[in-house]
């Protein structure tokens, strides 16, 4: 227990630490022009991802300095910790508009996720249904690199609402974290508190009112190191928690991309081209405020964390059918979302979104 005391403790330092360090940031004067693509009407501070990035650097310090049982191999961490700040400065660049073309933002994530893969961070087998474990062989290494730049590119791509990318990124490490701690994880567990502690901080001036945003500094630091803890955990850390896990936390996010994506390909749409038409701005567009859409996401990933809890306890045959309930959800909301937002004339608008631009 007093072991327990002391890391929340430390998260409340941590979060301490997020809230001053937003509060700066936000007077450095780094705007956001609005645009036709934008939700925002106002020039608003855009690099408050630099606060997440720094408190998430003093959590990692500190438990480098002081805390042996949370270290994985330092040849892992030390993998993980350089791909994690390599990705949070691509993305620093891009919020400076030094990257001029999505191309080279994709080369840099894939270069990072090959970092990864070089310090040993990589999938190595996978458990199907009425199969059981299978050795993934070579094919792990781009299973691994296809996995790290999606989750990064989707999180990047969901971060277009006062407090969606913030409140979800809460919620998924306070669940991930506690998935991991009943496993016996020591890193992850730690790792993810620190992300929620500088999530939440840099919350305070996110939601309800954005005074900044996180900007792709904040949305591909903290996507990639989700999907990198998720090979973490499944194969490195001590815990050896279902990779499963944090898809399914992340599920209402991969479900929008992938359906938007999918339903820009049928369209015959340049998938390259920034829009607004993803299910959440679609859902802002047919009348729901900032604040109700994002609490709307919020609630749907507490729900897939409280499966999350449910699948660790599943036998691995099982697992899988967890997904179930939600892939129903998600797509009577998404019948009900393209159907309002059709019968209102949004869908063929041309108004585009901050997207991948």
């Amino acid at each position: 227990m007093p072991i327990l005391v002391n890391h929340i403790l430390f998260a409340a330092g941590l979060f301490c630490v997020s809230v001053v360090a937003t509060y700066l940031v936000a007077r450095l004067g780094i705007l956001d022009e609005p645009n036709h693509r934008s939700s925002h009407a106002r020039p608003t501070p855009s690099t408050g991802g630099i606060a997440i990035v720094a408190t998430f650097a003093i959590g990692f310090a500190t438990v480098w300095a002081l805390s042996d049982q949370a270290r994985l191999s330092t040849f892992h961490l030390f993998g993980f910790i350089i791909s994690a700040l390599g990705i949070a400065l691509v993305g620093l660049l891009d919020d400076l508009k030094r990257l001029k073309t999505f191309k080279i933002k994709l080369g840099a994530q894939i270069a990072a996720s090959v970092v990864l893969l070089a310090f040993g961070i990589v999938f190595s087998r996978v458990s199907l249904p009425g199969i059981g474990a299978i050795d993934l062989g070579w094919l792990g290494y781009p299973l691994t690199v296809f996995w790290v730049v999606a989750l990064t590119n989707i999180f990047n791509f969901m971060d277009g609402l006062n407090g969606l990318a913030g409140g979800t990124a809460v919620t998924v490490a306070a669940f991930l974290c506690a998935v991991t701690f009943i496993e016996g994880s020591y890193f992850v567990y730690m790792f993810c508190y620190i992300l929620a502690a500088g999530s939440a901080g840099f919350l305070v001036f996110n939601f309800p009112r954005a005074r900044l945003f996180m900007g792709d500094i904040g949305s591909q630091f903290i996507g990639f190191s989700f999907a990198a803890l998720a090979v973490i955990a499944a194969e490195v850390d001590v815990s050896r928690t279902s990779f499963l896990v944090v898809p399914l936390l992340f599920f209402n996010f991969i479900f929008d991309t992938t359906f938007t994506f999918c339903r820009r390909v049928l369209r015959g749409e340049n998938v390259a081209q920034a829009h607004r038409e993803h299910l959440y701005q679609l859902l802002n567009q047919i009348g729901w405020s900032h604040a109700r859409v994002s609490l709307f996401h919020i609630c749907i990933t507490a729900a897939q964390g409280i499966g999350a809890l449910i699948l660790v306890g599943l036998d691995p045959d099982s697992r899988i059918l967890i997904f179930l309930p939600f892939l129903i959800f998600q797509t009577l909301y998404a019948t009900v979302v393209i159907s309002v937002a059709r019968g209102r004339g949004l869908m063929d608008s041309g108004i585009s979104s901050d997207g991948i631009s």
